[in-house]
């Protein structure tokens, strides 16, 4: 059993299995690989001039791996439903279970329909600021959260916040995940920068 789900491979749910897995919680990523990414060319990412969107999804892909994130590549996700203590995942004929889920499927809202989740007018799903949809410890991220302002900035800024809240709750405190260039070497280990 893992303690964070996470539905969808781009920026927002691979944004999300970094921040949670980098600080300690058992992560998985059921990742369809059929983002827009594979589409896009970033020259609006802060940080970064210019990036393939496939190279972009690559690099996320290369993170999250290093930090041990039990990533399910090529997998269907066919449904999401709650359980006594959490959430049940179907994937590939397969049940997953954890204490978090966290829809990050694009424009696609099938599966937050499923789990019950609460819908604005405008159709989106309806989530607060931290993500949180009207089921606890669901978390919807990205496209599905908004009509149209779909960008990769704003969508791994929704796997953060969501990814934050989690740790929040887990720690019991408001929880930052802030390093200091002291802490690389321990933290990111083949991905630091020579």
């Amino acid at each position: 059993m893992a303690d964070v789900l996470v539905i969808g491979g781009g920026p927002a749910g691979l944004t999300a299995a970094l921040f949670t897995a980098k600080n300690g919680l058992e992560t998985a990523v059921f990742d369809g690989d059929d983002t827009w990414m594979h589409k896009a060319h970033l020259f609006n990412y802060p940080g970064i001039g210019s990036i393939d969107g496939s190279v972009y999804l690559d690099t996320l892909r290369d993170q999250v791996d290093d930090f041990g994130v039990e990533r399910h590549q090529g997998s269907e996700v066919t449904d999401v439903s709650g359980a006594d203590d959490g959430f049940v995942v179907s994937a590939d004929g397969e049940e997953h279970e954890a204490d978090y889920v966290v829809l990050a499927t694009g424009a696609n809202r099938d599966l937050a329909e499923s789990l019950g989740c609460a819908f604005t007018d405008e159709d989106v799903v309806d989530v607060d600021v931290t993500m949180e949809t009207s089921v606890d410890d669901a978390y919807a991220t990205g496209a599905m959260v908004r009509a149209e302002e779909w960008q990769a900035v704003i969508s791994a800024g929704d796997g953060a916040a969501a990814a934050l809240n989690v740790l929040s709750k887990e720690k019991g405190e408001h929880y930052h995940d802030f390093d200091v260039p002291a802490d690389a070497d321990q933290l990111f280990g083949s991905l630091v920068e020579e």
